[in-house]
C-alpha cells in the first residue's frame, strides 16, 4: 500500500471503517451543549472528516472545524459543508481573535497530547479561545480502565472492509507504556490487491479522572460532569434524554467543563 496512513490519507475510507450514520457523537455533544446553556459559537478541534462539525452546524450553531490534516479538511469542505474549516494543531492553537462559546473535542483527539507540556498547550489554547463561561466538551478513552484490566490488550482486534473494490484487513494490537503513560497502538494493514502490508503506529495519552480534574482546575475550568457514560461509544450507547452517570470505571470518559477563570 502506498499511503503513509491509510485511514487519514483516505477520509472516505475512514468514514467507511468508522461509520456513524446516526451522528451519535455529534448528537451527544449537542445535548451536552444544550443542557449546559452553551452559546452558538463552537470550535470542533480535531474535527477529522467534518461529520460532527456539520451536524452541529445543521443544529443551528456557528461552527469552526479545525484539524491538523489538510487531507481531512479538504474532504470536510467537499462532503460536509456548512462550518468553516481551518488547519490547526490541537496541542497549541491561536483562534482567540474570535472567542467561542464552546470547544468540542471528540473521539480521543485530546489524547494525542502525549506530554504534560502538550496537554497544557491544549488547555491553555482552549482557555484563550473561549468566552467567559464557555464550555469544553470532550470524549476519550479512560486511562483508569487499564488499571488491572487487560482484555483490550490480550487479543489483537481484526477488522475487514471492502472499499473501491479492494478488501482491506486490519490487525490492531494495544500495549500500555507505563513509563510514558501512553496506550500504544500497532495496526497492520493487508489488502487483496497484492500490495505489501503496511504497519502503522500511533499512541494515546492515558489520562486518569482525578488527573484530568486537576489539569482542568489549573487552567481555570470547573468540571460539570465527568463519567464513563453513557456516551456515543459506550455499550449501551447514549440515547436522547440520558444524563451523565456517576462512575468513571469503564473504557470511555465523557467530560463537560466550564471556564471560570479567563487568561
Amino acid at each position: 500500500m502506498r499511503n503513509a496512513n491509510l485511514l487519514t490519507d483516505n477520509p472516505a475510507l475512514y468514514e467507511a471503517r468508522f461509520p456513524d450514520e446516526a451522528r451519535l457523537a455529534a448528537r451527544w455533544a449537542e445535548d451536552c451543549l444544550r443542557r449546559n446553556g452553551a452559546g452558538p459559537r463552537v470550535l470542533d478541534i480535531g474535527c477529522g472528516t467534518g461529520r460532527d462539525a456539520a451536524y452541529l452546524h445543521a443544529a443551528g450553531r456557528m461552527v469552526v472545524g479545525a484539524d491538523l490534516s489538510e487531507t481531512m479538511l479538504e474532504h470536510a469542505r467537499a462532503h460536509h459543508p456548512g462550518p468553516e474549516y481551518v488547519q490547526a494543531d490541537l496541542r497549541g492553537f491561536d483562534l482567540a481573535a474570535r472567542p467561542f462559546d464552546a470547544v468540542v473535542c471528540l473521539d480521543s483527539a485530546l489524547l494525542y497530547c502525549h506530554t504534560n507540556d502538550e496537554l497544557d498547550g491544549f488547555l491553555a489554547s482552549c482557555r484563550n479561545s473561549l468566552a467567559p463561561g464557555g464550555l469544553l466538551v470532550a470524549e476519550m478513552r479512560n486511562g483508569a480502565f487499564f488499571l488491572g484490566r487487560t482484555e483490550l490488550l490480550d487479543t489483537a482486534a481484526v477488522n475487514e472492509l471492502s472499499w473501491q473494490g479492494i478488501t482491506y484487513r486490519s490487525t490492531t494490537t494495544l500495549l500500555v507504556d507505563r513509563t510514558a503513560q501512553l496506550l500504544r497502538r500497532t495496526r497492520v494493514w493487508t489488502a487483496d490487491d497484492g500490495s505489501p502490508p503496511v504497519e502503522q503506529r500511533s499512541a494515546w495519552r492515558l489520562l486518569f479522572p482525578q488527573e484530568l480534574r486537576h489539569l482542568l482546575a489549573v487552567h481555570g475550568f470547573e468540571v460539570l460532569a465527568l463519567s464513563d457514560g453513557p456516551g456515543p461509544r459506550t455499550e449501551p450507547p447514549w440515547r436522547e434524554g440520558d444524563l451523565p452517570g456517576a462512575t468513571a470505571d469503564a473504557d470511555r470518559l465523557h467530560l463537560v467543563a466550564r471556564l471560570t477563570r479567563a487568561r
